[in-house]
């Protein structure tokens, strides 16, 4: 791939060691090319107004030079085009929510290094914010209606949900038939449907999915 065909990466970063490391790890793709870096808001703002980038990899809890992060994604957007994925320490509902609100498509752990560059390639070819915020808004409504599962009523829903029979879930799970019985008809009634087919249905509908 040639020079101009590379995914132009533009990284906001207050951890300078981070910064270095991302970009010696980035540059050895072979469709990736980091082109900037910035530790300071005030800087991101600039470089978005001269550089030209696709995807910015940007630190969600960014707090130098006066803004945090989602408002600087939220000024960015407006300026460039470019993808966004935010950078994250934890894996917070309310915080990622508030990234895609902003306008990202993504958000990646950044300890997940080995992760990152798929995950430029993916923001770059794929959605756009509004696809991100309505997945991640079916996610958590899919969430929502599953919150009252406990664990292992769950992991029976899920195995349902993918089309197995029961003969294969007493299998999978290593359950006795009474045992599974009565762990699904606790699943119907806290969903407050009649079969399994409803249950599904009915968090497929509430979660948009």
């Amino acid at each position: 791939m040639s020079k101009t065909n590379h995914i132009k990466v533009l990284l906001v970063e207050d951890d300078p060691d981070w910064v270095k490391a991302m970009t010696a790890f980035l540059n050895h793709e072979e469709d990736i090319l980091v082109v900037g870096a910035a530790m300071q808001s005030a800087e991101a703002i600039r470089l978005a107004r001269t550089l030209e980038f696709d995807v910015v990899l940007l630190d969600i809890q960014l707090t130098e030079g006066g803004m945090e992060g989602i408002n600087v994604a939220v000024e960015m957007h407006d300026i460039h085009p470019a993808k966004i994925i935010m950078l994250t320490s934890v894996n917070e509902e309310s915080i990622i929510t508030q990234a895609f609100t902003a306008g990202a498509v993504n958000y990646i752990e950044k300890t997940r290094f080995k992760d990152i560059p798929q995950a430029i390639r993916s923001a770059y070819h794929h959605p756009s914010a509004m696809d991100a915020l309505l997945k991640e808004y079916a996610r958590l409504k899919r969430e929502e209606q599953l919150q009252e599962l406990t664990p292992a009523e769950r992991e029976v829903f899920e195995l349902i949900e993918e089309g197995n029979t029961q003969p294969q879930i007493e299998q999978k799970l290593h359950k006795a038939e009474s045992t599974l019985k009565n762990q699904v008809n606790k699943i119907l009634k806290k969903l407050g449907v009649k079969s399994s087919k409803e249950a599904v249905e009915k968090v497929r509908r509430k979660g948009l999915r």
